[in-house]
């Protein structure tokens, strides 16, 4: 198609504003080519911009600098010891995780010299640290908390905004989480406090988490004279030949035909907004139990497949356990709120366990949010496992918070009448309100409690692992993560398997090219972010282990496309 049938044409396209989506750009605009994203929504960032957002990168300039310990060679080590371990999952393969580890770190580096502020969580242990190559320190890169007033006026309304409700970084908000058992939590209550305090009395408007990360990667885009046009609907994409060289989008109503000499990049999210892709790919899963964005609706997918992409790994989400309390679920499409459900960082405190709904346990409750959501569905497939049972006692709830209220025995009275919240003075009682078996939840607890007491979990081996040990109390000895449930009256909510995106999309090569089904790319079409069959297989290394690739390579694309590899 020549240039005279586009409406107008840029170097890069990029489909999509989520993670990667900005750091293309960046890096395309530093090689001086114009960039065009075009978002289908009226909101910025993505799921990123909702979530936790950090970023899986290992080597990074913040461990360096702090005196971690890691190398290249550590990292593919861990790499083949967890995604390299997939079976069936053509998202992965050696040259695209090195791809990954080494142009990871020169990523970061370059974010932080065009201005972008970012830092590291002094600790957060890879998520399998006791596989060969895993850091117990760990591998997470997160921006600074973000003022969105330093945005222009038009675009500060324009962020999608981040669930946690107050500006604190993740360490300060596991602290304050354990406010009951630490001096430390009582006193970073009181530091973040005091930050919002004097933001509201400076006239600052502070997002933290994937906010201040999307906020701040919006911030450079715009002064590096990234065009950005929201409510503009990718619908297809132009050729020229055999090479992708445009797209043809729905932009406020009116059709475009926007040409790209350089190439296309899609990072359009993946499908957890979509029940019909669930329903074939992700049986027994829902979007009511989805936290992503509401552009998560999988279009791009399907219209990359009936160009030829070869796909993979659509079984796969970034599962996420959920308790969810009535009325925040994912409600009009707008994503469940994170900040009022219980999930993992609840479950692994001590006095709590898991059960399926004959009342056995089945997992090691601390273990991967991924790997957890899978032991759901594949325990589902022979036992009724959906949902499962939180099952905790007093001492549990008087010590930690629980979906979005504080510690204590006072929650709404709206949760025990909608049969959210059960309440019993003995397991044996609290078992019949669940509908098990009261004996075999009585057994359960008590082969649970006879370990715990002594600090071990001979069936599942829970509190081996480091990273098993930082979900729970620190503050609590021998274990941060076991004690019996003895102390009652006890409690049960349930446990859904939700998630924070989709894992299966198209296959890329190491350079974030589309393939076809054959092998071969797709000349002028990239793709990155859950829009892509994940680099990471069927596992979730460590914390960001969707955003980092999605950044990591959003970056390899621009570079690919501009000439520089």
């Amino acid at each position: 198609m020549s240039e005279h049938n586009f409406d107008e044409q840029v170097d890069f396209i990029v489909v999509g504003s989520g993670g990667g989506s900005m750091c293309a750009a960046l890096r395309m605009r530093e090689s001086g080519k114009s960039v065009l994203i075009l978002e289908k929504t009226d909101l910025v960032g993505g799921t990123t911009s909702r979530s936790g957002g950090v970023m899986w990168i290992p080597n990074n300039r913040f461990m360096r600098e702090s005196g971690v310990a890691d190398s290249t060679e550590a990292a593919l080590t861990y790499l083949e010891a967890t995604a390299g371990q997939s079976e069936d999952a053509p998202g992965t393969s050696e040259a695209k995780r090195r791809a990954y580890v080494e142009q990871g770190p020169e990523m970061v580096d370059f974010l932080v010299d065009k201005g972008v502020k970012l830092k590291r969580v002094s600790r957060w242990p890879d998520y399998y640290d006791e596989r060969p190559g895993g850091s117990v320190p760990g591998r997470t890169v997160i921006a600074e908390i973000f003022n969105v007033n330093e945005l222009p006026k038009q675009w500060r309304s324009r962020l999608r905004p981040n669930f946690m409700k107050i500006a604190a970084y993740h360490e300060e908000g596991f602290n304050i989480a354990l406010m009951k058992s630490s001096w430390r939590g009582k006193a970073t209550m009181l530091k973040v406090g005091l930050r919002v305090a004097l933001a509201k009395l400076t006239g600052k408007s502070l997002t933290p988490a994937g906010g201040a990360l999307q906020g701040r990667m919006l911030k450079a885009s715009l002064a590096a004279g990234v065009d950005i046009r929201v409510n503009c609907a990718v619908k297809s994409f132009l050729s020229a030949g055999d090479r992708v060289a445009g797209v043809v989008a729905d932009c406020d109503g009116q059709e475009k035909r926007i040409g790209a000499k350089l190439g296309v990049l899609v990072n359009a999210g993946g499908f957890a907004q979509n029940q019909a892709m669930r329903d074939q790919y992700i049986p027994h899963t829902s979007t009511q139990w989805t936290a992503t964005a509401p552009g998560d609706t999988g279009e791009m997918i399907q219209e990359l497949i009936a160009m030829g992409a070869a796909f993979g790994q659509m079984n796969e989400r970034v599962g996420n356990q959920m308790s969810i309390p009535p009325g925040c679920e994912n409600l009009d499409g707008q994503g469940v709120d994170l900040g009022n459900v219980a999930g993992q960082m609840n479950l692994s405190k001590p006095g709590a366990i898991l059960v399926d709904q004959t009342g056995q346990r089945y997992m090691n409750e601390c273990g991967s949010y991924m790997e957890f959501c899978q032991n759901i569905l594949k325990r589902h497939e022979s036992v009724p496992a959906i949902p499962s049972w939180y099952v905790f006692d007093s001492t549990h709830i008087n010590n930690y918070m629980l979906s979005g209220t504080m510690p204590g025995p006072d929650k709404p009275q709206a949760w025990y009448d909608n049969g959210y919240l059960h309440k019993a003075d003995s397991i044996e009682a609290l078992a019949s309100q669940i509908n098990i078996d009261p004996s075999a939840l009585s057994a359960t607890v008590e082969r649970f409690n006879a370990g715990a007491r002594e600090g071990r979990d001979d069936e599942f081996h829970r509190g081996d692992r480091a990273y098993d040990n930082w979900l729970g109390d620190h503050y609590r000895e021998p274990s941060n993560t076991l004690s019996p449930l003895d102390s009652g009256p006890f409690y049960a909510i349930p446990m859904l398997p939700g998630d924070v995106g989709t894992y299966g999309g198209v296959v890329v090569d190491e350079f974030a090219r589309v393939l076809r089904e054959d092998g071969t790319p797709m000349a002028g079409l990239y793709a990155t972010g859950t829009t892509t069959a994940s680099i990471m297989g069927r596992y979730y290394p460590g914390a960001g282990s969707s955003i980092g690739p999605s950044f990591v390579y959003g970056y390899i694309a621009a570079k690919h496309a501009a000439g520089l590899f």
